[in-house]
């Protein structure tokens, strides 16, 4: 089931300490894990799980790929290019209406050969069954990957991706307490949680919201609580989930989605400045602004090891450059 992969990323992503922002941030041990480094057209989480559902795709014998998201979708380029390296054709429906000049990773995902659909105000996959039902009049052979990719199988991602972690942190004689990350469609919150639970570490998530809007009639705790049940039962989990398992950290995403704050842009040149490491305004550069508040004012355990699982995003930069200059 775990083995079911197909190979599209550069694995294992390194484990590196932060020892400027350590410093800076002296009562804590300050980690990071590089999936902006994962390979494939720039890089990101979503290669983890993009990797579970090729291979599904490609075992049916799919010949396209249907997947939505915002028009500066991380998610949507690295399935772009999962599709590009995989010989599938992509079909990407984005939210909003098709802007006068593409950039960041809507440039790069047309540079990737995927054919977008502007969808207005519909940016989580509510018109996929629609543009399925067309194609496969056209005698496509579709397969549909969920906003976000967060599904059980999506989730598979980072169940794989903690196992990697362990022999990381046994490999270095580490221990980590904490990680934070950002949180936006679930799977990868439920991923992490089954890996730990799975493969037995002690270690407390912090997932950071980034969208207040649920999916659908659900809360993102609600998603992620389904996806931990479902995982449970498929993995032999010997553990009962409850919503508190599932639960996000919802103090920094009141501006709602895409919207950026000086926190963000902070935390955004701290690393840079610091570590020479870019985020990006959306994700990581919000979820690294709830690593530090929670730093700054002690919310979480003194001499802690803490990981900020970095999530990748660099090309959404450049989309929000004259804010981010501002």
């Amino acid at each position: 089931m775990l083995n079911n992969k197909y190979k599209l990323g550069f694995f294992p992503t390194a484990l590196e300490r932060m020892d400027n922002l350590s410093k800076v941030y002296p009562n804590y041990n300050l980690y990071i894990k590089r999936d902006d480094n994962s390979g494939l057209a720039s890089g990101g989480n979503k290669v983890r799980k993009l990797q579970f559902f090729i291979y599904e795709a490609l075992s049916k014998g799919c010949d396209t790929i249907i997947t939505a998201g915002a028009q500066q979708s991380n998610h949507c380029r690295q399935t772009a290019a999962a599709c590009a390296k995989a010989g599938l054709e992509c079909h990407l429906l984005l939210g909003g209406k098709k802007p006068k000049n593409y950039n960041g990773n809507l440039l790069l995902s047309h540079l990737l050969g995927a054919k977008i659909h502007f969808t207005g105000d519909n940016r989580k996959g509510e018109d996929i069954i629609k543009l399925k039902q067309d194609l496969e009049v056209q005698k496509r052979n579709v397969y549909e990957i969920p906003y976000g990719g967060s599904n059980l199988l999506g989730a598979y991602g980072f169940v794989d991706a903690v196992k990697e972690l362990k022999e990381q942190l046994l490999e270095n004689n580490l221990k980590i307490d904490y990680i934070f990350f950002a949180s936006s469609s679930g799977g990868t919150q439920a991923g992490l949680k089954l890996g730990i639970d799975l493969y037995d570490l002690d270690i407390k998530l912090m997932p950071i919201s980034i969208d207040k809007i649920g999916l659908g009639d659900k809360t993102l705790d609600d998603v992620v609580l389904e996806i931990l049940h479902q995982g449970q039962k498929e993995l032999s989990i010997q553990k009962t989930y409850s919503i508190k398992d599932a639960t996000l950290i919802r103090d920094y995403d009141k501006p709602g989605y895409g919207v950026i704050t000086e926190n963000e842009k902070m935390a955004i040149k701290q690393l840079a400045q610091s570590e020479g490491i870019l985020l990006d305004p959306v994700y990581s550069g919000r979820a690294f602004y709830g690593m530090i508040d929670h730093l700054q004012n002690n919310k979480i355990e003194k001499n802690s090891n803490v990981l900020f699982w970095h999530t990748g995003g660099l090309p959404a930069n450049f989309y929000y450059s004259e804010e981010l200059l501002k």
